[in-house]
């Protein structure tokens, strides 16, 4: 397998799990339902996994992939809390809202913009 293939391969399951993490946040509709539910536990449960895939990795990361994995976490760890703050049950759906995407792979983090997901094929080196 190619390096570009691993870095596409990498990239798709880190995005994976933070549609993923959205959905259990509630912030999105589920994609087959169609229906909007908070699952905390499960929202918690995937952070921590990307977390873990973001020690495991320390210094094996393309820049690019660094700067994604970590925009995608601060993302979700400030929303995870924002949704433990709103007090209500699990099972209550908040009002849909599209998450805010990643940056682009090779975005200035600070610069980045809300909205823009990383190109098809986008290789993150």
């Amino acid at each position: 397998m190619s390096e570009t293939s691993v870095n596409e391969l990498f990239v798709s399951l880190i995005m994976q799990l933070h549609y993923t993490t959205w959905v259990q946040l509630g912030k999105v509709s589920h994609p087959v339902t169609g229906k909007s539910a908070r699952d905390l536990d499960a929202a918690k449960e995937s952070i921590d996994l990307l977390g873990a895939l973001q020690e495991k990795t320390r210094g094996n990361l393309h820049a690019e992939e660094e700067k994604l994995l970590s925009r995608l976490l601060l993302d979700l760890r400030m929303n995870y809390v924002e949704e433990l703050k709103l007090g209500a049950t699990p099972t209550e759906s908040p009002a849909t809202a599209e998450p805010p995407a990643a940056e682009t792979p090779g975005q200035d983090v600070a610069a980045g913009t809300p909205g823009q997901e990383p190109a098809a094929g986008s290789t993150g080196s």
